[in-house]
């Protein structure tokens, strides 16, 4: 299994940073790939940003060049440096971690980002 702590997330205005963090655990936190989503309410959970056990990283369109993922894997702890913010970037983060060879899901409980204009 893989536990999943977030911290970071809080209240910035327009234009501000802030780097959430992802801390990863359990037997297979190695294997899997970690990502970040976000979602506001009503509305689907969208990938923000994911780097793969293999190291390939994706970003969503919406977020290139404002946001920076990076994975720290002696410590298997999944960053996300956030820059520029914008009011549209308001939403609960979430942190995800994919074991594709045993087919495993995890979510964190999310954290909350607010940007205010």
């Amino acid at each position: 299994q893989v536990q999943l702590v977030e911290s970071g997330g809080g209240l910035v205005q327009a234009g501000g940073s802030l780097r959430l963090s992802c801390a990863a655990s359990g037997e297979f936190a190695r294997l899997s790939d970690m990502a970040w989503y976000r979602q506001t309410p009503g509305s689907q959970r969208d990938l923000v940003a994911q780097v793969r056990s293999d190291g390939q990283t994706t970003y969503n369109d919406l977020i290139k060049g404002r946001f920076t993922v990076s994975r720290d894997r002696a410590t298997n702890t999944l960053h996300l440096q956030m820059n520029s913010l914008q009011p549209e970037d308001t939403a609960v983060y979430y942190c995800n971690a994919n074991v594709r060879i045993f087919s495993q899901n995890y979510w964190g409980q999310g954290t909350q980002v607010t940007v205010s204009s």
